[in-house]
């Protein structure tokens, strides 16, 4: 069952979904400098460097008969910001494709949180930036264009909203994939999570970089970086979620809808995940919304 929030006047677009997948990783290849120009071919190239960190490391893959109108999907995976890792989105990224074949999709990795490697949400948000910066020097070569949207899963939705909403405005639209979108909430913080192993709070201490301080939390939040020129977003959320509160989902969705901003919000009777059947489903549904931004 779905339940289906629908703001604006576009076409029904439903739900969409994540899926943790089990795939090993990929032996790591050298591609930082490949020269795909010349190939229009349905092309993959497995951890193409953007930085010098092991974890600095982005998956591409391009389309055939791709051009200079070719837009992109940025991926960012999950994990509670010190896990995961982007072969955990390929099961997604390849929904995607099936659904959209002549989109480019790029699934990063970045630094996970540490505080013992002083990595916190400042350094996640270089990488992305960097990654992002490093797809549009190579849209010659990679035969394709500069526009793109952001999607992430977990952890990887609120680092793709908050890079969206506050660090990068040419974003054209995101997905929030049952996203934590309050960081600044002092419940969650102060809660003790079976499924997360532990306290909240000191999750979200190592990944901000300081204990509980309500401004520097709310700093983080997408909730709170809402504005008029916030890019249309669309969330889903599982309304059994254990780890994520749903009405971090819910609040968004109303901020969204006082600003003024495009935005489908979805709840599916779900966990933190989705089965294969909403996975199927729901990536037609992103597709869709997508390409109503990605033009």
């Amino acid at each position: 069952m779905l339940i289906k929030y629908h703001e604006k006047n576009y076409p029904n677009l439903f739900s969409t979904v994540f899926y943790i997948s089990c795939t090993k990783e990929t032996p790591k290849q050298n591609n930082t400098n490949n020269n795909v120009s010349s190939n229009k071919g349905d092309t993959t190239l497995i951890n193409v460097a953007y930085g010098t960190h092991p974890r600095q490391v982005y998956d591409i893959h391009l389309p055939q008969n791709r051009d200079s109108s070719t837009p992109i999907i940025l991926v960012i995976h999950g994990g509670a910001w010190k896990a995961g890792k982007k072969e955990e989105m390929n099961k997604y990224v390849n929904l995607i494709k099936g659904n959209w074949p002549s989109v480019a999709i790029v699934n990063m990795n970045y630094r996970l949180a540490s505080n013992t490697e002083g990595i916190h949400h400042k350094e996640m948000m270089e990488d992305i930036d960097v990654a992002v910066q490093n797809i549009i020097e190579q849209t010659n070569n990679y035969q394709i264009s500069s526009n793109m949207a952001i999607m992430g899963a977990s952890g990887g939705a609120q680092l793709s909203m908050i890079y969206a909403y506050k660090y990068n405005n040419n974003i054209k639209c995101v997905a929030n994939i049952f996203g934590p979108s309050k960081i600044n909430d002092w419940a969650w913080y102060n809660s003790t999570n079976i499924w997360l192993g532990g306290k909240v709070g000191d999750i979200l201490t190592e990944y901000v970089g300081q204990k509980w301080d309500s401004t520097a939390y709310a700093a983080v939040s997408p909730l709170s970086s809402v504005n008029s020129n916030t890019p249309p977003t669309i969330s889903f959320h599982g309304s059994l979620d254990p780890i994520v509160p749903v009405s971090h989902s819910q609040l968004l969705k109303n901020e969204l809808n006082n600003k003024n901003i495009d935005n489908e919000y979805y709840e599916l009777i779900a966990f933190h995940g989705f089965n294969d059947t909403q996975a199927s489903d729901v990536a037609n549904k992103l597709v869709a919304f997508f390409k109503i931004y990605l033009k």
